[in-house]
């Protein structure tokens, strides 16, 4: 029997397994962990690519935003020395959050999404930088080419969200937002992932 071209006979593991994107650093595949539903943290297993239920989320905020990471991306050398409060990056794919119109209530898929801006992020002296993008044809959002091109409050909820989500009451709180950055600045970390990763793991 003769299978299409290309054909897996075993599934991709979606960080190393899946394409960057069709045309990155502007347009990139978005692996999703998590959705604005979820009361529980899911987390890619790196040995499997599975994902694991990591912990039930702690407080009562769930994130704004589709959250995942960009397959063939690392947090590496490049990505600690863009953030000068940071010691290194994180050593994990980079993150993502995508806006959509209509609700998408399921993780563990695969979408396209138009990068429009990011935050640098500092956990614990790592960087730990989120980029923000839209969904790729979704018809709401399609004008939108920059970080200034969204509502306010949404920036405003995901920056509150980073800013607290670890949050635990009575121990010390060593995460902040260090900026937030347009699409140039957003595209720029997006490279020097990739350029992370090609050191890390190779083509």
């Amino acid at each position: 029997m003769a299978f299409p071209a290309p054909f897996y006979r075993w599934r991709p593991h979606p960080w190393h397994g899946l394409e960057v994107g069709p045309e990155p650093p502007s347009l990139v595949n978005a692996y999703i962990e998590i959705t604005p539903f979820d009361m529980v943290k899911y987390e890619l297993d790196k040995m499997t690519g599975y994902l694991h239920v990591d912990r039930p989320q702690r407080s009562s905020a769930l994130p704004p935003t589709l959250y995942g990471f960009i397959p063939r991306t690392f947090c590496g050398r490049r990505i600690g020395d863009l953030m000068p409060t940071a010691e290194r990056g994180d050593g994990d794919p980079l993150d993502i959050c995508v806006l959509s119109e209509r609700p998408i209530n399921r993780s563990d898929v695969v979408l396209q999404a138009r990068v429009v801006g990011g935050l640098a992020m500092n956990d614990h002296g790592e960087a730990d930088d989120k980029i923000i993008a839209v969904l790729n044809k979704d018809s709401f959002w399609a004008n939108v080419k920059d970080l200034d091109e969204l509502p306010p409050v949404l920036v405003e909820r995901l920056r509150h969200y980073f800013s607290t989500y670890k949050m635990v009451h009575g121990q010390p709180h060593n995460v902040s937002i260090e900026r937030v950055y347009g699409s140039a600045d957003a595209e720029a970390v997006i490279k020097a992932a990739m350029e992370d990763y090609r050191e890390e793991y190779g083509e």
